[in-house]
C-alpha cells in the first residue's frame, strides 16, 4: 500500500482547522476548558486521549 500524502497533508489540515475553531469562536471558553485539563490528574487525561484515539480509529475505520 502506497502512502499518498496528499490525503494525508488534507487530513492534517483538517484537524488543525477544527482545533483552531473553539479558540477563535470563543476563546473564554477555551480559556475555562484549558483551566479545566490543567486540573485533571494524569490519569485522567491519558484515559481521555485513549479514548479520543480510539474515537478517530473507528471512524476511520468505518470511512474507508
Amino acid at each position: 500500500m502506497e502512502l499518498n500524502w496528499a490525503e494525508l497533508c488534507a487530513g492534517l489540515a483538517i484537524a488543525t482547522v477544527l482545533e483552531g475553531m473553539m479558540p477563535f469562536l470563543s476563546p473564554p471558553a477555551m480559556r475555562r476548558l484549558l483551566q479545566r485539563l490543567l486540573a485533571m490528574d494524569d490519569r485522567e487525561l491519558r484515559l481521555g486521549g485513549l479514548f479520543s484515539m480510539l474515537t478517530g480509529l473507528v471512524i476511520l475505520y468505518l470511512v474507508r
